[in-house]
């Protein structure tokens, strides 16, 4: 079992900034990608982005495409989303995810196998 703990969430204003982190605690298993999701209010979950945990490489929401960059550390197990140019429409709760068998694809909440609580992100205008 694996336990994520997602921080850094909070109230921005539109064009503002935040850095949510993802920690997770020592797994038996060898992360193979790691991603945030988000959810709002009446909306099915969507993929914001993923890193692949070896290689590094990075997909993104067209939504989120140059203002988001994901990013990792490895020896802490963290991911971290910085977000920047926040619009209210990017106003919900984020979730990490971690993937402990290879997918092809990481941008649907099918790949990942552990979840986060969420942490939750208001952008007013």
């Amino acid at each position: 079992q694996v336990q994520l703990v997602e921080s850094g969430g909070g109230l921005v204003q539109a064009g503002g900034s935040l850095r949510l982190s993802c920690a997770a605690s020592r797994s038996t298993f060898r992360t193979q990608a790691m991603g945030w999701f988000r959810q709002a209010p009446g909306k099915e979950r969507e993929f914001v982005a993923a890193i692949r945990w070896t290689l590094g490489q990075t997909y993104y929401a067209d939504s989120v495409k140059g203002r988001f960059t994901i990013s990792r550390d490895n020896p802490k197990n963290t991911v971290y989303l910085q977000m920047n140019s926040l619009k209210p429409e990017d106003t919900a709760v984020y979730y990490c995810a971690t993937e402990k068998t290879y997918r092809t694809v990481v941008t649907v909440t099918g790949a990942y196998d552990y979840w986060g609580q969420g942490t939750q992100v208001t952008v007013s205008s």
